[in-house]
C-alpha cells in the first residue's frame, strides 16, 4: 500500500505567501498524487496544484520550523 505523507501546495492570489497543507500519496520516484484537505473549496482557496494532479515535491523549512517540509513545485 502506497505512503500517505503531508505536503504544502501553495496559494495562488492570496496578497502574501501562504501554503496549504494537505495530504498526498507517495507514488514513488519522487512523485506524489495530491488530496484535497477536509472542507477543500476551489471558490475559497485557488491552490497552485489541484487536488488529484501528480506533483514532484522539494524540502523546505519554514520559519519557526524544527524541520523540513515537502512542497509541491511541480506537475507532472
Amino acid at each position: 500500500m502506497a505512503e500517505s505523507v503531508e505536503v504544502f501546495v501553495s496559494l495562488k492570489n492570496e496578497g502574501i505567501n501562504v501554503w496549504r497543507p494537505t495530504s498526498a500519496t507517495d507514488l514513488g520516484n519522487g512523485r506524489y498524487l495530491l488530496r484535497a484537505t477536509h472542507g477543500y473549496d476551489p471558490d475559497l482557496e485557488e491552490w497552485e496544484f489541484l487536488p488529484g494532479s501528480i506533483v514532484t515535491c522539494a524540502k523546505r523549512r519554514f520559519q519557526g520550523d524544527q524541520g523540513f517540509k515537502l512542497v509541491a513545485t511541480s506537475a507532472q
